[in-house]
């Protein structure tokens, strides 16, 4: 016979949400009622397990002198009391729910306080914690008042009877693993801490309790209809609506509507016997009509990301302005739409979305994607028992967040896979909110959601679901489509956006989706930069793959975004059909007109703009298209290349942005680059070791180019290797090639360069080689002409591919070596980031200047980065190269294989040598570390190719 004891941590590893919490209820900023921030300086104590120690220190008069000192918020991992732990989707302990490990750190914390002088003495209060991880159980002045799970999830415990005026102890014991550990094994670092505010509210006699503010839109009619529903009777007042009912009664005027482009927001205040609640009221009505999501009567298209909490230094303790800076990248980059991903975000920053205008799916904290390790086995959504958990859970983000306009859609969660856990979920929101829908992605037959939502489907899959080609269950045929998570931003890229955004632009059924993910989760490290999984010594992680953000983790954007920025544009430009000098603008946006914007034109010859000026273009409304005249070229191009810029920009100054502000911009080519030309007036001159041959000088031996005029040149010959990017090595849910382990496979990251000839005639050098891998008998014919005129050097490069190549080739051009000391880089190409195949919408022609060290792109993990498209020419070190055709340029004070080797910044340094890629191609980027590889009209597949370079001295670019 065997028992286990029960112990005093029991509660630890109980499958219920926790005891002695109040009912959830929404949550408000402010009221004119007392409220006192218990956030601030605290006492810890760390220990190795749940029961090392017992409750004796949360008796008053406990002397915790000795203890440390943290901040809450924060995490004490964070604050150098053991380390973070990141994985994806194992579980970082064994799986046997709900046991959790002996090995469970628990950190005590203590904090005092006195009331204010002027705390009232009547009535209650409440102690309301907004975030704790996993697990918590609290005491004040030595009582112990419950205990509570749901880590990003409010609880409040009433403990009015239990305040006196000073001396207050408040102890709360935090265990890491817990229980509900099971159920938030969400894509993140594991981080325990009480990490969201701690608030102690007073609750005056006849103050508010609960409230549901219904506030929805006749959009044929134009007006609102208010409702409050309160659980104490009251009013509410809306001065600017002459609005002043009774809780519980509805009223309809006329309103300006809510939406994310307009986001109207009117002041009310509900008023009980025993407090005022400022209320930001927002009529809007969400609906699926007609198959579609609509919002006041018209269809949406969500341009969205995910957003995981997450700050370098703070992890999830987040402050109000580093959200409010997050809304405003979004906005400035066109963002429209927000999946918070995976469970509630910190409560203000819905306030902010409301404020400034953002689509939002709120997602319950819930995920156990660990399960499929063991084929979905014991997953706590298809077990009973965890049901009340599961409630809990969606009740606390439902209660706390239904006052917001800005939330159209409740998300059961993550990668739960299915059970009747979740389908308890949804009926309990469908019948505790019939003004929005619900989303679950893992209900792939949509029997409990009302929207149809994959992860990371390719196009051609993307394509078939907006035909309604895909099949499935008949409810789900009639459904909307989003894509929940695409375009996995993980390290260079993601590749492929362009593309997604024309389906989703061209089929009604496809509203849209959300790129994975908002920012790089990197933490700031003295050793590495910024630190990832393993980097701690962790016993399992997922490396990198915490990176996967359109931000780094210092929140500076990456190309990444800047590409989406341009591909979501709201506002289109493009050739008029069959109208000479016109521009054809179309307003995109859903719900706003044209009338907050000012167009503006340039005009460049080769790069540089000669002429600018306003355009005049109608308020177009939502939809609706018109051809703009341009004015007339305002100088001959005279054999230069030429073309016009057109913008649209923010009239005024708006709460997100200033005035000028760029929202979209298009590019209208007139005269086209004439191509360089060298014609081949000096021939080549052999001497004891060296080849002239006008200003360059080469090895007789080998043929290797030693010098243009005074710049020496190292190594220069063929390159086909790229430090493989992420999306190089990932697969794809949809395929199993992985290009970068192939390449490596190939050994195109060692290719050697036989040397088959060096020939000399009246008018040319050519140098003919054999560029081929060790172990295998593909290769390329390669062979390098040169020529020159006397002053100017050209060379041409023609490959042939030899044997069968199955694979694409990562890069195809040419690198040599210049001196470090030279800097500065000068360039008319695209710009002024980087670019790639798939990756150049954003891609800007122009004149552009930078340094060496500004051109590389800070990728937590190095990889290929930095290049420049459709180049025409690249001045440095000296030297001036025209291409002939176009080339991705690329400058680093590292070679490629020294890129490829570190994995993290810090692990590069500068040499003597700055190292220069001239590509004539350059292989796709997709977005297969987690989705779909690059589509095949980006792949740079071996053929036979020819490409030209013209060198000439020029004076160094200060």
């Amino acid at each position: 016979m065997s028992f286990r004891t029960t112990t005093a941590t029991d509660y630890v590893e109980d499958v219920s949400p926790g005891s002695g919490a109040l009912p959830p209820r929404a949550r408000y900023a402010s009221s004119d009622a007392k409220s006192l921030s218990l956030n601030g300086s605290w006492r810890l104590r760390v220990s190795a397990t749940a029961d090392a120690e017992d409750d004796s220190f949360a008796a008053e008069g406990y002397d915790a002198g000795g203890w440390a000192e943290v901040t809450v918020p924060g995490h004490w991992v964070l604050q150098g009391h053991g380390s973070p732990i990141y994985t994806n989707h194992l579980y970082p302990f064994p799986v046997d729910p709900p046991r959790v490990p002996t090995e469970n750190p628990t950190g005590d914390h203590l904090r005092t306080f006195d009331l204010p002088s002027e705390w009232p003495s009547d009535g209650g209060a409440v102690l309301r914690f907004d975030g704790v991880e996993s697990c918590a159980r609290v005491w004040l002045n030595g009582t112990d008042i419950g205990e509570f799970k749901g880590s990003r999830l409010p609880h409040e415990f009433a403990v009015g009877h239990l305040l006196k005026p000073g001396g207050n102890v408040l102890a709360v014991r935090v265990h890491q693993w817990s229980a509900g550990s099971y159920l938030e094994d969400q894509d993140q670092w594991w981080l325990p801490g009480i990490f969201r505010d701690v608030t102690l509210l007073h609750r005056p006699p006849g103050s508010v309790l609960d409230f549901f503010v219904h506030a929805s839109y006749d959009h044929v009619g134009g007006a609102g209809t208010l409702r409050v529903d309160s659980d104490v009777d009251g009013r509410v007042t809306v001065p600017a609506l002459d609005i002043d009912v009774a809780t519980g009664e509805s009223v309809t005027v006329p309103v300006e509507p809510w939406t994310a482009e307009r986001p109207y927001l009117y002041e009310g205040l509900l008023t009980t016997e025993g407090e005022r609640v400022p209320l930001r009221i927002g009529f809007r009505t969400v609906e699926l009509a007609d198959d579609l999501i609509k919002v006041n009567g018209k269809a949406i298209l969500l341009k969205g990301v995910n957003r995981h909490e997450w700050h370098p230094e703070q992890g999830r303790a987040l402050d109000l302005e580093t959200m409010r800076e997050d809304v405003l990248l979004m906005k400035r980059h066109n963002i429209n739409a927000v999946r918070t991903s995976h469970y509630p975000p910190h409560p203000a920053f819905l306030d902010l979305c409301d404020e400034y205008g953002l689509w939002v799916i709120d997602e319950c904290d819930l995920e156990t994607h660990g399960f499929t390790e063991q084929a979905w086995r014991d997953n706590p959504v298809d077990d009973d028992r965890w049901t009340p958990a599961l409630l809990d859970r969606a009740a606390r983000m439902v209660e706390r967040d239904k006052n917001h306009p800005s939330v159209i859609i409740w998300s059961l969660g993550n990668e739960a896979g299915t059970g009747r856990g979740l389908t308890a979920m949804a009926e309990w929101i469908h019948g505790r909110d019939r003004s929005r829908l619900v989303h679950y992605e893992g209900d792939i037959n949509c029997r409990d959601t009302d929207v149809y939502s994959r992860m990371y489907a390719g196009h051609a899959e993307v394509e078939r679901i907006g035909r309604g080609e895909d099949g499935g269950t008949h409810r789900r045929r009639g459904l909307p489509f989003i894509l929940c998570e695409y375009g996995h931003a993980m390290g260079n890229g993601p590749g492929g956006l362009a593309d997604y955004q024309r389906l989703f632009e061209s089929y009604d059924r496809l509203q849209g989706g959300f790129i994975w993910e908002w920012i790089d989760h990197g933490i700031r490290d003295e050793r590495y930069g910024f630190a990832y999984g393993g980097d701690f010594g962790e016993e399992l992680h997922d490396g990198n793959f915490v990176c996967d953000g359109l931000l780094f983790p210092d929140r500076a954007p990456s190309p990444g975004l800047i590409e989406y920025k341009k591909v979501i544009e709201p506002i289109s430009m493009t050739d008029s059909d069959g109208s000479v000098g016109s521009v054809l603008v179309t307003n995109k946006h859903d719900f706003a007109d044209l009338s907050a914007f000012v167009f503006q034109w340039s005009y460049q010859v080769d790069g540089e703009t000669v002429e600018s000026g306003t355009l005049t273009v109608p308020p177009l409304a939502p939809g609706e298209s018109a051809d703009v005249k341009l004015p007339a070229p305002p100088v001959e191009s005279d054999g230069a290349e030429s073309q016009w810029t057109v913008r649209a920009l923010l009239a005024a100054d708006t709460a997100w942005a200033p005035a000028g502000h760029v929202i979209a911009w298009a590019q209208f080519p007139v005269a086209a680059r004439p191509l360089p030309s060298v014609s081949a007036l000096t021939g080549p001159v052999l001497g004891e070791r060296r080849i002239t041959l006008g200003p360059a000088s080469f090895d007789a031996r080998t043929g290797e180019l030693k010098s243009i005029g005074a710049v020496d040149v190292t190594g220069l010959r063929l390159d086909v290797w790229r430090a493989t990017t992420d999306n190089d090595d990932g697969a794809s849910w949809q395929t199993d090639v992985r290009f970068g382990l192939l390449w490596r496979k190939l050994g195109l990251h060692r290719m050697r360069h036989r040397l088959d000839g060096v020939e000399l005639s009246e008018d040319a050098l050519t140098v003919r080689t054999r560029v081929a891998p060790a172990a295998w008998e593909i290769g390329l014919a390669t062979v390098y002409r040169w020529t020159s005129d006397g002053e100017r050097l050209r060379l041409t490069v023609s490959v042939k591919p030899e044997g069968d190549w199955t694979v694409p080739l990562p890069r195809l051009g040419i690198r040599f070596g210049l001196d470090a000391s030279a800097d500065r880089v000068k360039w008319f190409g695209g710009g002024p980031g980087e670019a790639y195949p798939d990756t150049k919408s954003a891609s800007l022609l122009g004149r552009w200047e930078s340094t060496v060290d500004a051109l590389q792109t800070p990728y937590v993990r190095p990889q290929e980065n930095g290049a420049r498209a459709d180049v025409r020419w690249a001045q440095l070190g000296g030297l001036r190269i025209d291409g002939d055709p176009e080339f991705w340029f690329t400058a680093r004070h590292w070679t490629s294989e020294q890129l490829d080797a570190a994995t993290h910044r810090a692990d590069l340094t500068q040499g003597d040598t700055m190292w220069v890629n001239l590509d004539h191609g350059q292989h796709g980027i997709g977005s297969q570390s987690c989705g779909p590889g690059p589509l095949p009209q980006y792949f740079l597949n071996a053929e036979p190719t020819e490409f030209s370079f013209v060198f000439s001295e020029t004076p160094e670019p200060n």
